[in-house]
Protein backbone atom coordinates (compact mmCIF):
# COMPACT_ATOMS: atom_id res chain seq x y z
CA UNK A 1 0.00 0.00 0.00
CA UNK A 2 0.82 3.35 -0.76
CA UNK A 3 -0.70 6.45 1.05
CA UNK A 4 0.14 9.71 0.01
CA UNK A 5 -1.36 13.23 1.32
CA UNK A 6 -1.05 16.26 -0.82
CA UNK A 7 -0.48 19.39 -1.09
CA UNK A 8 2.89 19.02 0.54
CA UNK A 9 2.71 22.57 1.62
CA UNK A 10 -0.86 24.60 2.38
CA UNK A 11 -1.36 28.24 1.61
CA UNK A 12 -4.25 29.60 3.34
CA UNK A 13 -4.36 26.75 6.19
CA UNK A 14 -2.04 25.85 8.61
CA UNK A 15 -1.84 21.99 8.51
CA UNK A 16 0.80 19.69 7.86
CA UNK A 17 1.05 17.39 5.86
CA UNK A 18 3.43 14.20 7.41
CA UNK A 19 0.93 14.92 10.83
CA UNK A 20 -2.56 14.16 8.08
CA UNK A 21 -0.11 10.78 6.65
CA UNK A 22 -0.06 9.49 10.60
CA UNK A 23 -3.22 9.95 11.37
CA UNK A 24 -4.57 8.50 7.77
CA UNK A 25 -1.97 5.51 7.99
CA UNK A 26 -3.24 4.83 11.40
CA UNK A 27 -6.42 4.68 10.46
CA UNK A 28 -5.68 2.64 6.90
CA UNK A 29 -3.88 -0.17 9.31
CA UNK A 30 -6.82 0.19 12.32
CA UNK A 31 -9.43 -0.04 9.30
CA UNK A 32 -8.14 -2.83 7.29
CA UNK A 33 -7.42 -1.03 4.00
CA UNK A 34 -3.31 -1.36 4.37
CA UNK A 35 -3.40 -3.07 1.05
CA UNK A 36 -4.94 -0.27 -1.21
CA UNK A 37 -3.26 2.54 -2.27
CA UNK A 38 -4.83 5.77 -0.88
CA UNK A 39 -4.16 9.31 -2.16
CA UNK A 40 -5.85 12.23 0.57
CA UNK A 41 -6.31 15.45 -1.82
CA UNK A 42 -6.83 18.21 0.87
CA UNK A 43 -9.02 21.13 -0.61
CA UNK A 44 -7.58 23.44 1.10
CA UNK A 45 -9.73 26.10 -0.49
CA UNK A 46 -12.73 25.05 0.75
CA UNK A 47 -13.82 25.84 4.71
CA UNK A 48 -16.68 23.11 4.32
CA UNK A 49 -16.54 19.82 5.99
CA UNK A 50 -17.37 17.21 2.89
CA UNK A 51 -15.30 15.03 1.96
CA UNK A 52 -15.49 13.47 -1.51
CA UNK A 53 -14.33 10.16 -2.00
CA UNK A 54 -13.50 8.14 -5.31
CA UNK A 55 -12.68 4.54 -6.02
CA UNK A 56 -10.71 4.01 -9.35
CA UNK A 57 -9.10 0.68 -10.23
CA UNK A 58 -6.16 0.35 -7.52
CA UNK A 59 -6.21 3.97 -6.27
CA UNK A 60 -8.80 5.25 -3.58
CA UNK A 61 -8.88 9.09 -3.46
CA UNK A 62 -10.25 10.73 -0.41
CA UNK A 63 -10.65 14.73 -1.25
CA UNK A 64 -11.82 16.26 2.16
CA UNK A 65 -12.05 20.13 2.33
CA UNK A 66 -10.05 21.58 4.85
CA UNK A 67 -13.06 22.22 7.18
CA UNK A 68 -13.52 18.69 7.91
CA UNK A 69 -10.27 18.64 9.46
CA UNK A 70 -10.22 22.24 11.07
CA UNK A 71 -10.17 23.01 14.47
CA UNK A 72 -13.79 24.91 14.97
CA UNK A 73 -11.90 27.38 17.65
CA UNK A 74 -8.87 28.10 15.96
CA UNK A 75 -9.94 28.81 12.29
CA UNK A 76 -7.49 27.51 9.90
CA UNK A 77 -5.73 25.65 12.67
CA UNK A 78 -5.82 21.44 11.97
CA UNK A 79 -7.53 19.57 14.55
CA UNK A 80 -5.99 16.24 15.48
CA UNK A 81 -9.28 14.87 16.44
CA UNK A 82 -11.57 16.11 13.49
CA UNK A 83 -8.57 15.10 11.18
CA UNK A 84 -8.95 11.40 12.60
CA UNK A 85 -12.51 11.87 12.41
CA UNK A 86 -12.26 13.04 8.92
CA UNK A 87 -9.94 9.84 7.69
CA UNK A 88 -12.05 8.22 9.27
CA UNK A 89 -15.37 8.99 7.82
CA UNK A 90 -13.61 8.30 4.54
CA UNK A 91 -11.73 4.99 4.64
CA UNK A 92 -15.15 3.82 6.36
CA UNK A 93 -17.14 4.83 3.18
CA UNK A 94 -14.02 3.11 0.74
CA UNK A 95 -14.74 0.27 2.75
CA UNK A 96 -18.16 -0.39 2.76
CA UNK A 97 -17.99 0.13 -1.04
CA UNK A 98 -14.40 -1.95 -1.35
CA UNK A 99 -15.31 -4.79 0.90
CA UNK A 100 -18.68 -3.99 2.99
CA UNK A 101 -21.73 -4.79 0.50
CA UNK A 102 -22.29 -1.70 -0.79
CA UNK A 103 -21.24 -2.25 -4.52
CA UNK A 104 -24.69 -1.18 -5.34
CA UNK A 105 -24.69 1.93 -3.47
CA UNK A 106 -25.18 5.00 -5.47
CA UNK A 107 -22.25 7.16 -6.30
CA UNK A 108 -21.45 9.59 -3.54
CA UNK A 109 -22.93 12.40 -5.85
CA UNK A 110 -26.19 10.65 -6.88
CA UNK A 111 -27.08 10.06 -3.31
CA UNK A 112 -30.57 11.38 -1.66
CA UNK A 113 -30.19 13.37 1.48
CA UNK A 114 -31.65 10.82 3.25
CA UNK A 115 -29.64 8.39 1.74
CA UNK A 116 -26.47 10.27 2.37
CA UNK A 117 -27.76 10.67 6.21
CA UNK A 118 -28.26 7.01 7.14
CA UNK A 119 -24.72 6.14 5.68
CA UNK A 120 -23.06 8.99 7.65
CA UNK A 121 -24.89 7.71 10.38
CA UNK A 122 -24.01 3.78 10.15
CA UNK A 123 -20.35 5.51 9.47
CA UNK A 124 -20.36 7.85 12.76
CA UNK A 125 -21.80 5.27 14.67
CA UNK A 126 -18.89 2.99 13.92
CA UNK A 127 -16.34 5.71 14.79
CA UNK A 128 -17.98 6.40 18.09
CA UNK A 129 -17.37 3.10 19.20
CA UNK A 130 -13.92 2.80 18.15
CA UNK A 131 -13.67 5.02 21.30
CA UNK A 132 -13.31 8.19 18.99
CA UNK A 133 -15.16 11.36 20.35
CA UNK A 134 -17.81 12.30 18.49
CA UNK A 135 -20.93 14.96 18.80
CA UNK A 136 -23.71 12.22 18.56
CA UNK A 137 -26.36 14.61 18.84
CA UNK A 138 -25.35 16.94 15.54
CA UNK A 139 -25.64 13.51 13.80
CA UNK A 140 -28.99 12.71 15.63
CA UNK A 141 -30.33 16.32 14.23
CA UNK A 142 -29.03 15.53 10.38
CA UNK A 143 -30.80 12.44 10.38
CA UNK A 144 -33.71 14.09 11.99
CA UNK A 145 -33.36 16.96 9.21
CA UNK A 146 -33.78 14.07 6.33
CA UNK A 147 -35.84 11.73 7.79
CA UNK A 148 -38.12 13.68 10.23
CA UNK A 149 -38.89 14.30 13.54
CA UNK A 150 -40.56 11.72 15.77
CA UNK A 151 -39.55 9.38 17.89
CA UNK A 152 -39.95 6.36 15.42
CA UNK A 153 -37.24 7.91 13.69
CA UNK A 154 -35.31 8.59 16.96
CA UNK A 155 -35.75 4.66 17.33
CA UNK A 156 -34.45 3.77 13.83
CA UNK A 157 -31.38 6.23 13.84
CA UNK A 158 -30.29 4.09 17.26
CA UNK A 159 -30.63 0.90 15.76
CA UNK A 160 -28.52 2.52 12.41
CA UNK A 161 -25.79 4.16 15.32
CA UNK A 162 -25.63 0.39 16.74
CA UNK A 163 -25.30 -1.58 13.45
CA UNK A 164 -22.25 -2.91 13.56
CA UNK A 165 -22.68 -4.91 9.95
CA UNK A 166 -25.07 -3.51 7.06
CA UNK A 167 -25.43 -3.69 3.60
CA UNK A 168 -26.30 -0.90 1.46
CA UNK A 169 -29.69 -2.73 0.81
CA UNK A 170 -30.51 -2.80 4.33
CA UNK A 171 -29.73 0.97 4.91
CA UNK A 172 -31.65 1.58 1.98
CA UNK A 173 -34.70 -0.13 3.13
CA UNK A 174 -34.80 1.43 6.58
CA UNK A 175 -34.61 4.48 4.99
CA UNK A 176 -37.01 4.61 2.49
CA UNK A 177 -39.31 2.73 5.45
CA UNK A 178 -38.55 5.75 7.55
CA UNK A 179 -39.38 8.33 5.22
CA UNK A 180 -42.64 6.33 4.44
CA UNK A 181 -43.59 6.38 8.67
CA UNK A 182 -43.11 10.28 8.19
CA UNK A 183 -44.91 10.72 5.05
Amino acid sequence: MTLTVTPDTYNFVAFDTPYTARIAERMAAQLGLDDVDILIAVNENSSLTRIDIEVTGSLVTIAPHSGAMEDTRRPRQQSELNTTITMARGMLRVRDRLRGGFADAPADTELSLPQAAIWDTYIMGRIAHMDIEVNKQAWVYNFRNRHGFSDAVDVVFEKVWNLSNATWAELSALSANTLSITA
